[in-house]
């Protein structure tokens, strides 16, 4: 593979994650807990779309191509757990504001990383950029190791970029820290993930 197809890839790669998505407001949620949790979930992001290359490089994620039912399952089964996501972070902020100490809604280590991964195994659309568009750039006879390599690529770039979002977001946050903001960017979150699911099932129709 030349250096200028990986070059090429990195940049459609970095292109696709300024789009704004679920893995997106995942990471910028966390981050209003500090820059590590947004790090956190961007490494399960990360990992999620290794998932999806290796997926396609067994031939498990032509189903998807190949099944409208298959593509339909996975987006609910996506879209019902961003749903999932927004409610526990609407609720963790009633909690607080009902009078529990505000680092009370602070995610765990382990839920921040789950959170990211599952959002990103569950999403089709990852699926179908690695079914539609990586093989477009592997190398003649690279087979299955071509597409784990593009896949480990994408997923340096997404850790890269929502590695930056985490710091920027969590600095962001120390700068115009107040309880009040924070519970405005909980609620926030919470709507657009919530948003996020509801048209992710409804697209599914």
């Amino acid at each position: 593979m030349t250096l200028d197809a990986v070059l090429a890839f990195c940049a459609l790669c970095l292109l696709l994650e300024l789009t704004p998505g679920p893995n997106t407001f995942l990471v910028l949620r966390h981050s209003l807990h500090g820059a590590r949790a947004g790090v956190v979930t961007a490494l399960g992001s990360a990992l999620g779309a290794l998932v999806w290359a290796s997926a396609v490089a067994v031939g498990l994620a032509a189903l998807l191509e190949r099944s409208a039912q298959a593509y339909q399952v996975l987006k609910v089964a996506g879209g019902c757990y961003l749903v999932h996501l927004g409610v526990r972070t609407f609720l963790a902020h009633r909690r607080a504001s009902s009078g529990e100490p505000l680092t009370a809604a602070a995610p765990r280590m382990p839920t921040a990383f789950r959170s990211g991964l599952v959002s990103c195994v569950l999403n089709p659309k990852v699926g179908l950029f690695f079914l539609a568009v990586v093989p477009q750039f592997v190398p003649a006879g690279a087979g299955a190791r071509g597409t784990l390599l593009l896949g480990a690529l994408e997923a340096g770039v997404a850790l890269l970029y929502l590695t930056v979002l985490s710091h920027v977001a969590a600095r962001a946050v120390e700068w115009i820290r107040r309880p009040r903001v924070t519970r405005t960017l909980d609620r926030v979150s919470a709507a657009v993930l919530t948003a996020f699911g509801v048209g992710t099932i409804a697209g599914a129709r």
